[in-house]
């Protein structure tokens, strides 16, 4: 019954963060999508990451393009500034959207046919000017609103449902990212809401570009036997290469203590662990490596999640241009605008 409008009925029970609200405060309206689609669980996982970061709907902006992943902002956060854009031009929305009010968290929600086809070359530059926004990319290897073909995130192999293969190679949003120097890369699947909420929570509160594809399966038309984005095969073959969780910012605990050995830490919350300092492990912040071990456990068959690739100190966007610390929106028409006169004067210097 997707037609039928949400019940505004809230159980005085309900859990409630430090702004009053409550989970249902952070919904949309009611699916319209397959029932068992994976853009769902991305929507739950949105949902609870933003009530678990306390950030009020109407301080964020959603953006998207087209194609069953352009629907998914309608599902959540309902107060939320929004807008649904032509097939692959979100990047550019989300770009304008940031540099307008650089106040405002920016999410844009997008699909592998959306940004691995006719958008790649606005995905391309807005990872290039590391835009300051949470990008996610449900990655489903099919344009599942016309009828499942193959989107250019297929691997070499997959079937259709009607039994063709694909033989041409995939783009894999994540290898992109990190050879153009996305500042945040991750992936994760739907169905791992335990990892994919604290790295969309991360990605949220990344300065900059954060990138998260998430396996998303089509429940409609890919996911069947031959199928390589489908629920079975990607849990037989994902290999997390992290435990990722986030935390707030506290002041800093510092320690220092040699590989091999342990350490008690007092944390923020009066609890004490016990660490052992491993003498290797996966560095997220080195690219090259990150890269490499992507591609090694490809060709092994595996799908790479978790928090693969962060560079903190890369400026975004408004510090590569210099912009002022105010959001452009709220800046006199005067300041925006200088006159006739100093456009006279810029245009003599092109003489």
């Amino acid at each position: 019954m997707t037609w039928i409008a949400k019940p505004r009925v809230a159980h005085p029970s309900l859990p409630i963060n430090a702004l009053g609200l409550t989970r249902r405060d952070y919904e949309g309206t009611m699916s319209t999508l397959c029932a068992g689609c994976g853009h769902d669980s991305v929507t739950a996982a949105v949902i609870e990451a933003f009530f678990e970061l306390e950030i009020p709907p109407h301080r964020v902006a959603k953006v998207s393009g087209i194609g069953c992943s352009g629907k998914t902002p309608t599902y959540f956060l309902s107060q939320a500034h929004g807008f649904n854009g032509v097939h692959g031009r979100m990047p550019a929305i989300a770009t304008g959207t940031a540099g307008a009010n650089r106040d405002l968290v920016c999410v844009g929600i997008s699909g592998d046919g959306d940004s691995l086809s006719i958008g790649l070359g606005q995905l391309c530059h807005a990872i290039r000017r590391n835009v300051d926004m949470l990008y996610v990319i449900e990655n489903n290897g099919v344009y599942g609103l016309t009828k499942g073909q193959f989107s250019a995130s297929a691997d070499i192999g997959s079937k259709a449902k009607r039994g063709a293969a694909n033989f041409q190679p995939p783009i894999d949003p994540v290898l992109l990212g990190l050879s153009l120097g996305a500042t945040f890369v991750a992936r994760s699947f739907s169905g791992d809401k335990e990892q994919l909420i604290p790295l969309l929570k991360a990605g949220v509160q990344h300065r900059g570009f954060g990138l998260i594809d998430v396996i998303s399966p089509c429940v409609t038309f890919n996911d069947h036997e031959g199928s390589t984005k489908s629920y079975r095969y990607t849990r037989e073959h994902m290999a997390p290469v992290t435990e990722a969780d986030y935390v707030g910012r506290q002041p800093e605990i510092a320690l220092s203590y040699e590989p091999g050995a342990t350490a008690e830490v007092q944390m923020h919350d009066g609890s004490r662990v016990l660490l052992r300092k491993v003498a290797e492990g996966f560095d997220p912040t080195d690219r090259d490596s990150a890269y490499a071990y992507v591609r090694e456990r490809q060709e092994a068959g595996e799908i790479v999640t978790g928090l693969l690739h962060i560079r903190e100190e890369a400026p975004e966007m408004h510090g590569v241009s210099g912009t002022v610390e105010t959001p452009l929106v709220d800046l006199p028409f005067e300041g925006l605008c200088p006159g006739s006169a100093a456009l006279e004067k810029l245009q003599r210097g092109y003489r």
